[in-house]
């Protein structure tokens, strides 16, 4: 899946386009390199979002394409 759909599915992000935007602009890296919207996102990876003055890191667990409130929560772990 995409590094953008992912960061919309998950809830971590609200919108695709924000998604696409933050990682466009350098702040999403993946396994401690920055990566373009298009990567493939895969189970084990660990994602870092900044947010301005907080940083976000988790952990994929899951790779969902459809997911409902309640269990995009399920798809990551906070480090």
């Amino acid at each position: 899946m995409r590094l953008d759909k992912y960061l919309k599915n998950s809830r971590l992000i609200k919108r695709r386009t924000v998604a696409c935007d933050a990682c466009n602009a350098g702040r999403v890296s993946v396994n401690g390199v920055v990566r373009k919207a298009s990567y493939e996102v895969k189970p084990g990876d660990v994602l870092e979002i900044s947010f301005g003055e907080r940083a976000v890191k988790v952990r994929v667990l899951s790779v969902d394409e459809f997911v409902t409130k309640d269990s995009a929560k399920e798809m990551y772990e906070e480090i």
